[in-house]
């Protein structure tokens, strides 16, 4: 059977900012949205990054309205599937529903599977379904950090980052203890001396975990001992001591109920459940008659509890850490459990603390070589990806470009160079034109080449990715003419393998599309009503007139959209 993809099925927006209310149906393959500005494309966005755990505002919410309401069916792989049933969420025929609203002061609430979540929770959860790529994530691509998670990204279980961060935390640990020692050793004396007082009286002691509860307990019953047998007593005399007793008198009603039985078949099972309610209330009266028999003072063990307690709490009131009473004990328990270490440590000294910078040594050693192993496999994906992306940049006309990807390792005989991802620096090199040095791609791209070179990227890195629904505000910005038509050819490319989702202004973006929606704007009094239409035919044709001039009725766009969609189709 084949792989169930995650993917976007509709989102439905209400009174955000100028749509109203528009319901959006999207399908498998490449749509795009177009419409006039200010007709609502970037609320769209808004509404979608409200589902992916985006950061709420007020000013999002409708004028007139007390709230904004976004909601996304998403038809869903089994390992989202996984992930919403931990949260508590329910899915229906392989289909989530996320939805959030924002109030006009502020307040914002998320569900997921009809459950209530976090915003931490629904953005971890849209990392899983949806990667969008806005103006601002082609400005985060000059990051260091921001390529050095897509080289990543490209040799994905290659990379043996587990191995190296386990190498990573031991290294950490063990430089924390001798850290620690060496500071310690500098005033063992006085250390040394507290722990051992702190041992005699904590062995003195020997508290465990639970015995102040029990010890609670057991003091309250045994201080209430005649109390309890004389209302058990009170209570047991009431119940069975006499002729008129509550047991003679149920004992009469379950003989006069057991007269009345085969005479009604529906009252039988009442009967029957009369009965055994009966035996049970006997039962529990035997029960309390052998509790009262065997209670009984016993004030040496009431004694004994009462200065049991008395030294916990004097061992509390000395060593004791915060006025929370359950978390002190815990805390002394703990530290009592450790003592005996923290002391080993510091009466072992200088020869402790040179087994620890022996194990050091070790540990380094073998992050040493996990860090290499890193920067290796990264090595060799960067060699991959700078050539597989520079082929990306030809086909969106681009042919004299180049992309490469940089690696660059830090020394390895300093702890401080180790990072969490490992030791190298990943840099971005660009350049445009033949017989020129690649130089960062924040100094050597324009905005437009930035966007080409993003979508290049994600072309390559779509095959090893989990996301398989892709969201593009823009991605065409300055660009046109024949650059214009292959953004579109590899939108339309990536969009075999993924569910991929396009803002546009640009009809030669447009064009390839699978679904064409149109967000069109009303003007009635002072709101803007926008809604969405899916066009095919000639109402597309028209839209396609209209964002190459500007006039869907102009007779010229309307050829020229033609030969455009034509192109389209005879390559397809």
């Amino acid at each position: 059977m084949a792989k169930r993809n995650s993917s976007l099925q509709q989102l439905t927006i209400k009174s955000l900012g100028v749509i109203e209310s528009a319901e959006l149906e999207f399908g498998p393959g490449l749509t795009v949205l177009t419409g006039e500005t200010g007709a609502g494309k970037t609320m769209v966005l808004t509404a979608l990054g409200l589902i992916l755990g985006g950061k709420s505002d007020s000013d999002f919410v409708r004028t007139g309205s007390e709230r904004l309401q976004v909601s996304a069916r998403f038809e869903v792989s089994e390992e989202v599937q996984s992930v919403v049933s931990e949260i508590g969420g329910e899915i229906e025929d392989q289909e989530l529903i996320i939805s959030r609203t924002v109030s006009a002061v502020g307040k914002s609430r998320a569900t997921i599977g009809g459950t209530p979540v976090t915003n931490s929770q629904l953005g971890e959860l849209g990392e899983l379904l949806v990667e969008v790529h806005a103006q601002s994530s082609t400005a985060r691509l000059s990051k260091s950090s921001v390529q050095r998670e897509l080289l990543d990204r490209h040799a994905g279980s290659a990379l043996p980052m587990a191995a190296y961060q386990e190498s990573l935390q031991l290294c950490r640990t063990l430089n924390k203890r001798i850290t620690e020692l060496r500071s310690q050793l500098r005033e063992r004396d006085v250390e040394l001396e507290a722990i051992a007082s702190f041992l005699a009286d904590f062995n003195k002691v020997s508290p465990v975990e639970g015995e102040l509860e029990s010890i609670d307990n057991e003091i309250s019953k045994l201080g209430s001992v005649e109390a309890i047998s004389a209302d058990l007593s009170l209570a047991l005399s009431l119940l069975s001591d006499h002729d008129n007793s509550a047991t003679q008198l149920l004992n009469q009603a379950r003989r006069t109920l057991d007269g009345l039985r085969e005479k009604d078949s529906q009252l039988d099972p009442i009967i029957d459940n009369y009965v055994e309610t009966h035996y049970s209330f006997q039962e529990n009266i035997g029960e309390l008659a052998r509790y009262l028999s065997a209670l009984e003072a016993d004030p040496v063990r009431f004694e004994f509890l009462q200065q049991r307690k008395a030294a916990i709490n004097s061992l509390l009131k000395k060593y004791g850490k915060g006025s929370d009473k359950p978390a002190a004990y815990s805390q002394l328990l703990e530290d009592g459990s450790s003592a005996a270490t923290r002391s080993a440590d510091l009466q072992g000294g200088d020869a402790r603390l040179l087994e620890l910078e022996s194990e050091f040594k070790s540990a380094l050693m073998q992050l040493q070589k996990a860090a290499k192993d890193v920067s290796k496999v990264r090595g060799d994906f960067a060699l991959e990806l700078g050539k597989s992306v520079t082929l990306e940049l030809t086909a969106l006309s681009m042919p004299s470009a180049t992309f490469q990807v940089e690696v660059t390792s830090s020394p390895l005989d300093d702890l401080s160079n180790f990072s969490d991802f490992g030791i190298d620096e990943i840099r971005f090199l660009f350049c445009s034109h033949p017989g020129a040095n690649p130089l960062p791609i924040s100094k050597a791209a324009s905005g437009g080449e930035l966007s080409r070179i993003m979508l290049a990227i994600e072309v390559v890195l779509a095959a090893n990715s989990g996301v398989s629904t892709y969201v593009f505000d823009e991605v065409d910005a300055g660009v046109g003419g024949k650059a214009a038509v292959e953004v579109g050819r590899r939108l339309a490319l990536l969009a075999k393998g993924a569910q991929v989702i396009v803002v546009t202004h640009l009809a030669q973006v447009a064009v390839w599309a699978d679904m064409h929606l149109v967000i069109n704007k009303d003007q009635s009094g002072s709101y803007s009503l926008s809604s969405v239409t899916s066009v095919t035919g000639a109402l597309r044709e028209r839209e396609v007139a209209r964002l190459l001039s500007g006039q869907e009725e102009s007779k010229s766009g309307q050829e020229h959209a033609a030969e455009l969609l034509a192109m389209v189709n005879a390559s397809a």
